[in-house]
């Protein structure tokens, strides 16, 4: 019996369940969840094949090391800090979360009650004054070290250094602090400037074996222990004899490509986000890793480059954004024409799509894991290996 249906079942999980809508299933218990995935699974990806059993967490909570949050006012002048409501600019009112780390959600409460006290307020875009726009918590689960990241409108910071001194003061834990500035009318959470208020910008984490470097922009995997289980099923089924040559396509900040560097003769990360690509080498040189090296390029281009070329690939991994991938991209696999081909997705529909696409053109697929990486929301991760039809 999972946790979750020890806790009572449906429906009374979390008070914030129909305000919110960040996650869908609360309504279930965590087995029917599971249960639910598994349908949806079969039901996108099983004309492909057997779907094997969705692989669910022991404890399905606090499981996001990275929070944030939207700070505003309600028309009595009241400092809120929360979630936007689904398909909404109203923030709902968060203290904790069921799918949150408690530490970031903590530190979040702690700045709301600390904002009056130094007499600073939430941001209004509309006006452009205020001060606080968001707050970024990442934590790493394997290392403890802490970043928190605020957003404000404005480079001034009044009372800087007391409010710090403040804030450290509640959370020793915390172990670097980055002011970024965002002034712009826009849904994104960060902006371009940013400055290092405390410790060295950035966090590391430790995921299979290897160290990572988390810098506020880094994309990172949201559930770790999950991930764990992502990543070590698509290794396992690359089946990678220590001969091969690995392209990770989508590669963000290398971390596929470096967890099975040390399982494969040489890889090539390619990825079109140079902040991503610059993290991705630091991460290299941070695990000693010689056989891997990072491009910043249109991972479709390159691997059609790289098939004029003449050069070999024996196994792409791809883990694309939840659009899927570009028609252009699927035609450069089949030109490439690795033996294997690994899909990680974050969106069934769009990866069935891709596999049609990838099945009519020389491939076959020969094993289906989904993985539940987001419990309680309709999210499912899905692992995918495919291989030239004739073998």
């Amino acid at each position: 019996m999972s946790e979750l249906t020890k806790k009572g079942g449906k429906g009374n999980g979390c008070p914030l369940y129909k305000k919110c809508g960040g996650c869908q299933l609360q309504n279930m218990t965590y087995d029917e969840q599971l249960s639910f995935k598994q349908a949806k699974c079969i039901k996108t990806l099983g004309k492909f094949g057997f779907v094997s059993e969705i692989i669910g967490m022991k404890k399905p909570y606090h499981y996001r090391n990275k929070v944030q949050a939207a700070f505003g006012q309600t028309r009595g002048g009241k400092i809120i800090s929360g979630v936007y409501q689904s398909s909404s600019h109203n923030i709902v009112l968060v203290d904790e979360c069921m799918t949150e780390d408690e530490t970031a959600d903590e530190i979040i409460v702690d700045i709301r009650k600390m904002l009056p006290l130094f007499k600073l307020y939430p941001y209004n875009e509309d006006t452009g004054k205020g001060f606080l726009r968001h707050v970024l918590v990442k934590r790493g689960f394997a290392t403890g070290q802490v970043m928190v990241v605020l957003v404000t409108g404005t480079n001034v910071f009044p009372k800087k250094n007391d409010f710090l001194k403040a804030l450290l003061e509640k959370h020793g834990e915390i172990t670097t602090i980055v002011q970024n500035i965002n002034n712009s009318k826009t849904s994104l959470v960060l902006g371009e400037k940013e400055a290092v208020l405390f410790g060295d910008g950035y966090i590391e984490d430790v995921l299979c074996k290897k160290r990572f470097r988390i810098s506020p922009k880094s994309f990172y995997q949201i559930n770790p222990v999950q991930t764990e289980v992502l990543y070590k099923t698509a290794i396992d089924f690359a089946d990678l004899k220590g001969k091969e040559t690995v392209l990770d396509a989508y590669c963000g900040i290398g971390t596929i490509g470096i967890a099975l560097s040390d399982k494969a003769k040489s890889v090539v990360g390619v990825e079109i986000n140079k902040d991503a690509v610059r993290d991705a080498k630091v991460n290299a040189r941070l695990n000693a890793i010689k056989n891997i090296s990072f491009i910043c390029a249109d991972a479709g281009k390159f691997m059609l480059e790289a098939a004029n070329n003449k050069n070999k690939v024996d196994v792409v991994f791809m883990d694309p954004p939840r659009a899927g991938s570009d028609l252009n991209f699927l035609k450069s696999i089949v030109t490439l024409s690795p033996k294997k081909v690994v899909y990680i997705s974050c969106n069934i529909e769009t990866q069935a799509r891709d596999l049609l696409f990838l099945c009519k053109n020389g491939y076959k697929v020969r094993k289906i894991q989904p993985v539940d990486m987001f419990p309680h929301t309709n999210h499912i991760e899905c692992v995918v290996l495919m291989s030239k039809d004739r073998e």
